[in-house]
């Protein structure tokens, strides 16, 4: 399940410094050679190279572990950055932010319910003003109540499927 009393939860900022040669890096990696990202002597920044600034966030400054949301049971469901005025270019320094927004339930297509949290990243400059917000969102979906005969719940059994139950049987 989902730890509820997440929300509102913030981490200790932390502090983003773009780098030109980060820029490069990143769009080598992503196999772009726009030159506002390569060429420039102050390049801009790709919209998703904010999703970079997890490297640079400390032990303290992501609030996701109160969540306590599975990573096995857990998807990504969602990535959305809103940029407040033009991209940040290399030199920048962005303080960083992330809190826990937002924790709600939707009903699936096949009658199951999950659940979704949303956490917001905020990237400020050094003037305070708000230059980006990157919002990601995860989803878990709940247990889903099991159904079927007794003997395909009955442990290491259920994982080997009834044919195994029928030669298990017939060995005693």
């Amino acid at each position: 399940m989902v730890e509820r009393r997440a929300l509102g939860a913030e981490g200790e900022p932390f502090v983003l410094e773009v780098e030109r040669g980060k820029i490069r890096e990143y769009a080598r990696a992503i196999r772009s050679e726009h030159p506002a990202y390569v060429d420039d002597e102050q390049p801009v920044v790709p919209a998703h190279f904010l999703a970079t600034a997890f490297l640079w966030e400390g032990p303290d400054g992501n609030p996701w572990a109160r969540v306590d949301m599975s990573p096995a049971r857990g998807m990504h469901a969602e990535q959305e950055y809103v940029f407040h005025g033009p991209p940040p270019r290399a030199e920048t320094r962005l303080t960083c932010r992330s809190r826990i927004e937002e924790i709600y339930e939707k009903r699936g297509t096949r009658g199951g319910t999950l659940t979704f949290v949303v956490m917001t990243t905020e990237f400020r400059d050094d003037s305070d003003a708000l230059v980006a917000e990157a919002r990601m969102t995860a989803g878990r979906p709940h247990e889903r109540p099991r159904r079927g005969r007794s003997w395909e719940r009955s442990g290491t059994i259920s994982s080997r499927g009834p044919w195994a139950l029928r030669r298990w049987s017939s060995v005693r």
